[in-house]
């Protein structure tokens, strides 16, 4: 009688890959090139600089639950095969229009309906619930709308403008202000459309939700508090950027106030966001303990 010979393990290994190349290879296909004009565009701004960041987070929660994709797994259903195709058709449609006509919105937005889809079709839903935030995490990718941006950031200059001239005169610093222009001493600074915040805060949203996300607080009302605070955090990290940079430029002179000094006062705002949100965190922990979580 002839005995079977072992399966080597690097057959083991590539069994994966030969059931889903074509899958990594279509997704590739579509959203190469678009990570490619992101790279050569608006990841290159103030603005969007978190984008690559997203989609490596992505990339690694996808490859912490890669056993997903090799483990044996129930049949999948009709009713999932057709709700994935389905979901897969329709962001293809999006990915089309959006990639022919250059909606980013739209193009970097597919790719949420696309990979759900495949995940649908393929193993159905119990994937789509193994990998659900790393799904949602990718719209932190998608660019803001133009309309939104437009609507939101005039308020929030306004509201910024108005706060940092009454702490700076309550400190005593000659100050005075026209909208959202602030003359302090012999300088006249103009609060831009970047020192808004709104993309500060979208941002630090992402990273609040992934520091959730990883920290896995069994206290409802922990985590419920920490998603609230998140935004005023961020808004709060941003009146003292603007403070900041007014103080830089009184004391030390125009230049410094819009040289190096400004861009690093846009990464420590980030720095001061997330270290406000790690402070409230532990305060909230001595309030709402994690329960210890059952063996399983």
């Amino acid at each position: 009688m002839n005995t079977l010979a072992p399966r080597a393990p690097l057959a083991d290994a590539l069994v994966p890959f030969k059931t889903w190349w074509p899958v990594v290879a279509g997704l590739l296909v579509l959203y190469v090139p678009t990570y490619w004009t992101l790279a050569h565009g608006i990841w290159n701004s103030e603005e969007q600089a978190h984008g690559p960041i997203v989609l490596a987070v992505t990339l690694f929660l996808i490859w912490q639950r890669r056993a997903l994709f090799t483990e044996a797994a129930a049949p999948v259903t009709r009713k999932e095969v057709a709700g994935g195709l389905a979901t897969l058709v329709f962001g293809l449609l999006i990915y089309a229009v959006g990639r022919s006509q250059e909606i980013l919105l739209m193009e970097v937005g597919s790719q949420i309906p696309v990979i759900l889809g495949v995940l649908l079709a393929t193993l159905g839903f119990r994937a789509v619930r193994t990998l659900w935030f790393a799904l949602f995490f990718l719209l932190f990718m998608v660019p803001l709308p133009g309309f939104f941006v437009d609507a939101v950031t005039g308020p929030l200059k306004e509201y910024i403008s108005v706060i940092a001239e009454k702490v700076l005169y309550t400190a005593g610093y000659p100050i005075a202000r026209n909208g959202v222009i602030l003359i302090v001493g012999q300088y006249q600074l103009l609060v831009a459309d970047a020192c808004s915040g709104l993309h500060s805060m979208f941002s630090l949203s992402a990273m609040g939700l992934l520091y959730l996300y990883l920290m896995q607080h069994t206290s409802v009302v922990r985590n419920a508090i920490i998603m609230a605070a998140i935004i005023p955090i961020a808004f709060a990290a941003n009146i003292v950027r603007v403070m900041v940079l007014i103080l830089v430029t009184y004391h030390l002179g125009d230049e410094a106030g819009q040289g190096f000094l400004h861009d690093f006062a846009g990464i420590m705002l980030f720095i001061i966001g997330l270290l406000f949100l790690f402070l409230l965190d532990g305060v909230l922990g001595f309030f709402f303990p994690d329960r210890p979580r059952a063996r399983t």
